[in-house]
């Protein structure tokens, strides 16, 4: 069973990301470390004795239709509720509209856990968080008074409607109508699939964010509004009143998630209401959508990076505890009666410690990222453009990388436990069957390494992306300085690998400024990983000098003498793949 890494995700963001210092220099005057404690442990609780013992039902029954209204698993609405009892939805939520207004790094962490617990619980409330964001940046005042108090405390949910049919991350091809009644209201119109939570049981009623275009709106993604359409019409007193014309059609059948409802919505086609059309509100200002709904999605990118993470996690728990228990053949050294427990073969070491390893590395990355988020919004002026030059560099990174690391570790984890890992008694399974669509949804990664190279390398005329690789230098150089036997080799490791990432930046931004577009967009993907590994490998040598801690030191040299080698080969396919990739490319058609 799951029991959320309390030490570990608190030493990643106080020692890694960044939390204490900031707290230690008055940045988050609310905030103290005793009740960074406290809210890591009621979170770590809550997520191990509540949500991770109805990971399995969730799995196994699934969400299910019937007459456009889905039912969840058993006691997943209770479990929701006293979700929300306990203040969670709240967390990071602004103050204004009763959230706590804590710094994002506290969600992201409790997000962690949550996911750990169940992926297909945690996805429902992290789409409402991503709504409170955009309304609270975009939406006019009266909207923001109606909808967000019950957003922010759970007693409704949010959802995200972007994709069609013939539009999945083009969203220019976006057919969805939306027409003026002449009351200020719109008439929505069209079809939305993939839409997580589009209908549910949680809550008496659903707030829809969906991306339409106006009658005489311009072409490709300058022509996209974005609007407010509530399942439930609010009445006077601001209660579910008259049905709107939007429900679910149908749910998909998954790969993983099972829990988790994945609608087509439709909207506007008579089935509820007086007369067809679905009732919406305008966010933001007319055919200025995708910049409103870019607010939610870079708010559900890291959340998706977080799912990795914690798919991580947990499939490395499951793994250590199932090898500390399997007994097989004789490993080297042991001298006990009959066969060994697995976990002393080195094999087994190498595969779990590789776990371990790569799950450290994704949530230093994603914590740094957030703490970015905090910084930018605590700062002002340079100090603000700074940190949200940050945030947005890692952030194609966190969501890429993690995620990746959630698919990979996984599948280590259904290898470790051997012949039962196929078998879904065991729920290693379910980790892998779940893991992989999150490098798929809220952009693919393979979009998010093409974000990382043509929109985040040129931040601050190409100089910000080499203001963090100095500050990943000084963290190797703090490895070296250290001068403690039990790094062995890190700090040469590490610095080689800052080495790569430099040269592959520098090809990187050389091509774009020369017009070597398709040469860049051909090493994109590679260039990711290597950014995130040369940068998780700095980050785990930071840690580990502060802590001066046995484990923390021998983890830190692990990754760096048995993984960060990754990066000279990635670096040859960013700077010498683009010519072979095309000249193959051909025989495809």
């Amino acid at each position: 069973m799951y029991r959320a890494p309390v030490e570990d995700i608190s030493f990643a963001l106080n020692e890694i990301a960044g939390l204490r210092t900031a707290i230690d220099q008055g940045v988050f005057p609310e905030l103290s470390a005793d009740l960074v404690d406290a809210i890591l442990a009621e979170a770590g609780r809550f997520a191990g004795d509540e949500v991770a013992p109805l990971a399995k039902v969730g799995d196994t029954q699934g969400a299910r239709l019937d007459n456009a209204e889905v039912t969840t698993p058993d006691g997943w609405k209770d479990l929701y509720a006293r979700w929300c009892e306990g203040g969670w939805n709240a967390l990071s939520a602004p103050q204004e509209f009763g959230g706590q207004g804590l710094p994002q790094m506290l969600g992201v962490a409790a997000l962690e856990m949550w996911n750990a617990g169940s992926m297909a619980f945690a996805l429902g409330p992290t789409l409402t968080m991503g709504a409170v964001d955009a309304l609270e940046k975009h939406a006019s005042h009266e909207l923001q008074q109606l909808y967000l108090p019950k957003l922010v405390s759970g007693e409704w949910m949010g959802t995200m409607n972007l994709t069609e049919p013939q539009a999945g991350s083009d969203l220019a091809a976006l057919r969805a109508r939306a027409e003026p009644a002449g009351d200020g209201t719109y008439r929505v119109f069209g079809q939305k699939i993939y839409i997580t939570y589009g209908e549910h049981d949680f809550t008496d009623n659903i707030v829809h964010l969906v991306l339409a275009r106006l009658p005489d709106a311009p072409a490709g993604t300058r022509g996209i509004s974005l609007f407010l359409v509530p399942k439930f019409l609010p009445d006077a007193d601001g209660n579910p009143g008259a049905r709107n014309d939007v429900f679910c059609a149908s749910i998909e059948h998954k790969l993983g998630i099972h829990a988790s409802p994945t609608c087509t919505m439709i909207y506007g086609d008579g089935k509820f209401g007086d007369a067809p059309g679905a009732i919406g509100w305008l966010i933001g200002e007319e055919n200025k959508g995708l910049a409103c709904m870019f607010t939610m999605m870079n708010n559900a990118r890291l959340a998706v990076g977080m799912q990795g993470v914690a798919i991580a996690e947990a499939a490395w728990q499951k793994a250590h505890a199932y090898a500390a228990d399997r007994r097989q053949g004789k490993a080297p050294g042991y001298t006990g009666e009959g066969m060994a427990p697995i976990v002393l073969h080195p094999d087994v070491q190498r595969n779990l410690l590789t776990m371990k390893a790569l799950t450290a590395a994704a949530r230093a990355i994603a914590y740094s990222c957030a703490h970015a988020t905090d910084m930018a919004r605590a700062m002002n002026g340079d100090d603000a453009r700074h940190w949200q030059d940050r945030a947005n560099l890692l952030t194609p990174v966190a969501k890429a990388f993690a995620t990746d690391i959630g698919v990979d570790v996984a599948s280590i984890g259904v290898q470790v436990h051997g012949g039962m890992g196929f078998i879904e008694e065991t729920g290693a399974a379910v980790l892998y069957r779940d893991a992989r669509i999150a490098p798929i949804y809220e952009g693919t990664n393979g979009i998010q390494a093409i974000d990382l190279v043509t929109r985040k390398l040129p931040l601050a005329g190409g100089e910000h992306v080499h203001g963090f690789i100095a500050e990943l230098r000084a963290d190797a150089e703090a490895v070296r300085a250290s001068n403690l036997p039990a790094f062995g080799r890190s700090a040469e490791k590490i610095a080689a690998a800052i080495d790569d990432l430099e040269a592959a930046t520098r090809f990187m931004q050389d091509g774009l400024a020369s017009g070597r577009t398709q040469d860049a967009l051909a090493g994109a993907t590679p260039y990711l990983r290597l950014f995130a590994l040369a940068a998780s490998a700095a980050m785990l040598g930071r840690g580990a000098v502060a802590s001066k801690d046995a484990d923390r030191i021998a983890l830190c040299r692990f990754h760096a003498e048995n993984l960060v080698g990754e990066t000279a080969a990635l670096k040859e396919r960013v700077m010498e793949g683009a010519e072979s990739l095309a000249q193959a490319a051909k025989a495809l058609g």
